[in-house]
């Protein structure tokens, strides 16, 4: 065959595209359990940060488990359909862990079948109660925990991560002088659940969110922060009937 002619160079072409595919398609195959494995260190690191324990690849599930009381998947009712202790399952068969929270919440949506994820970890004797937030920020989603001391009201910390909001502005949701601005902020008034209200102009400057519902908002990114006070309300809502409770 000459290796000018058009059909010399289709097929060679379609060898390498054919031969490339393989080489990737392998690479990612052998690569996916390192993935995971990562995904999973990072999941547990940033699960203990919000209870004040700093982690990394290393040490991550050692810590995590040494500090876990139980993972709990919870229903509309605030009930435990779900429980992960001691190494093992107590009730059920999925552990809160594995749970997706951005399919969970298209359940809700979707069918109204809550299965939320909750964990539950103990530092210095304090129990903290650990909820993981899912929501749109302006460019892409985010994402985080909130942990909530053992009044199950008051918010202890909070991490929040995102793919894709703009540096300098929305991308500074991450950073610890946003973050710690829910320290202490709660998520009842008077007995009903309101959340934490991110606010523009300051919560100084207004009077319909409470001081201890709200947090400044970050100077030139409202559509971010709104993001946030939506993600933390919508996720936040599937647990009051378990907070409620005397668990």
């Amino acid at each position: 065959m000459n290796k000018n002619s058009n059909s010399y160079i289709f097929i060679y072409a379609s060898l390498m595209v054919v031969l490339v595919a393989v080489i990737l398609t392998s690479a990612n195959l052998a690569l996916k359990p390192l993935q995971e494995k990562n995904k999973e260190n990072e999941k547990m690191i940033n699960l203990l940060s919000t209870i004040g324990i700093e982690a990394n690849a290393d040490n991550a599930k050692e810590l995590y488990e040494n500090y876990l009381i139980k993972e709990v998947i919870i229903n509309k009712e605030g009930e435990e359909i779900g429980v992960y202790a001691n190494g093992q399952m107590e009730i059920g068969d999925k552990r809160a862990f594995n749970v997706k929270l951005k399919s969970a919440l298209h359940d809700i949506k979707k069918s109204g079948t809550v299965a939320m994820p909750l964990f539950i970890m103990e530092n210095d004797g304090e129990r903290f109660y650990i909820i993981p937030v899912f929501g749109k920020g302006l460019w892409g989603p985010i994402y985080g925990n909130v942990a909530l001391k053992s009044d199950k009201n008051t918010i202890a910390a909070v991490t929040f991560g995102h793919d894709s909001e703009t540096p300098g502005l929305g991308a500074e949701i991450v950073d610890a002088p946003f973050t710690s601005l829910f320290v202490d902020k709660q998520i009842f008034k008077d007995g009903e659940f309101v959340s934490v209200a991110v606010v523009k102009g300051g919560v100084a400057n207004q009077r319909k969110v409470a001081a201890d519902n709200g947090v400044d908002a970050i100077s030139g990114s409202t559509l971010t922060c709104d993001g946030v006070t939506e993600m933390l309300a919508d996720c936040m809502v599937n647990y009051v009937n378990y907070l409620k409770k005397d668990n």
